[in-house]
């Protein structure tokens, strides 16, 4: 594990106008997989030693953290993070907190993975966030209570040793543990607050949850299928569109810029494994006046997903859209693939993908010697 981009200190107190005005960020290069800490997924914080100022569910809100410098409550500033208060020596002799003091809050994550990178968002805590980050990692089975969690029979591996974090800052953290995990322990060095964690992975899902399923879709985000590219991702990520549920505004499903010239937006996604595809939904929902007008879907059997044109296989032609609707088609034979993309003609939207069908003899022994593997 390595610090993609280093943060320490304190930021400058808050002098007015824009909060994020003097907001400390870099690019993460593995902010490009899912985050396996979405709520979307699933992903929930647990419970957490301490939460006296801020409420450890504020870890995984969707979007930035917010900041009102006037909004005090009864137990002082609120802030939209997870805050602990002040730990204390032992005595007055010694009233420095020990060196190992430390809090903690357990994440179950929204789909078991393999971890690439983890941010510890200090937003808005400029004087009092952490010294010090840690994060941990465990695989554990079924739904865990946080007793069954913090059981002496559980084995937690670093992810994050204790590293030095800055406040107001994107701490990042690239992550090289090649392991399947199912929750996170994340620690701060005394004390302090958190805004946001963020932990960018791929999905590895059970195999024989996906064998007792039978048909399932074979490319959303939750049973492992991926975003590979996309053309264009200027207003909204292109991993929307394999998110569990419907879309519920139009900003959560994915949206091109204008296009002005006669070309048309895609995007390439991997499926779990190797699949036999039934039947195919596009769905457009919220997507009212920026919906594409048409799309196709093909698909290819094989692991280069990068292959030319030609190596792509056409299952749904060139169909028109309408905005704000679910479109459903059955295929006339089931179509096998490893990827699959969708064209949009000529730009603009759609808010899910699936496709329904299930895994080959081969697609299911691949996925679970992966499982195996990884420690599942």
């Amino acid at each position: 594990m390595t610090a993609t981009q280093s943060f320490t200190g304190d930021a400058h107190p808050y002098g007015g106008g824009d909060p994020y005005a003097d907001y400390r960020t870099a690019d993460f290069p593995f902010t490009r997989y899912a985050n396996l800490a979405d709520r979307q997924l699933g992903a929930g914080v647990v419970a957490a030693n301490d939460e006296f100022f801020a409420q450890r569910e504020n870890l995984l809100v969707a979007g930035p953290a917010e900041f009102d410098p006037e909004h005090f409550g009864h137990k002082g500033k609120v802030m939209d993070g997870w805050e602990t208060r002040r730990r204390r020596g032992a005595s007055a002799e010694h009233p420095w907190p020990a060196a190992e003091d430390h809090d903690w809050a357990l994440v179950r994550l929204g789909a078991p993975g393999v971890i690439r990178g983890i941010v510890v968002d200090t937003a808005h805590f400029r004087g009092n966030y952490p010294q010090a980050v840690s994060v941990e990692g465990a695989s554990v089975p079924g739904s865990p209570s946080p007793e069954e969690l913090l059981a002496d029979e559980v084995k937690w591996t670093t992810l994050v040793p204790r590293t030095p974090v800055g406040g107001h800052a994107a701490n990042g953290f690239a992550v090289s543990v090649e392991q399947r995990f199912t929750h996170l322990r994340v620690n701060q060095h005394p004390d302090g607050g958190i805004a946001r964690l963020r932990v960018y992975g791929e999905v590895v899902p059970d195999p024989r949850w996906l064998s007792a399923l039978g048909t399932f879709d074979v490319v959303a985000l939750e049973n492992g299928g991926q975003v590979e590219d996309a053309s264009d991702l200027f207003y909204s990520p292109a991993t929307n569109t394999i998110q569990p549920g419907r879309s519920r505004k139009m900003d959560d499903g994915w949206e091109t810029r204008r296009r002005r010239d006669d070309g048309n937006d895609w995007i390439r996604y991997r499926l779990v494994a190797r699949s036999e595809i039934r039947a195919v939904e596009i769905d457009t929902a919220y997507l009212k006046g920026n919906s594409a007008g048409w799309a196709s879907v093909s698909v290819r059997d094989g692991d280069d997903g990068d292959a030319g044109e030609g190596e792509w296989t056409e299952i749904l032609p060139r169909t028109r859209l309408q905005p704000d609707t679910n479109h459903r088609f059955t295929l006339a034979a089931p179509a096998v693939a490893t990827h699959t993309r969708v064209d949009i003609f000529p730009d603009g939207g759609i808010s899910r993908l699936r496709l329904f069908g299930s895994l080959t003899e081969e697609g299911t022994s691949r996925l679970a010697a992966r499982h195996q593997e990884l420690g599942g």
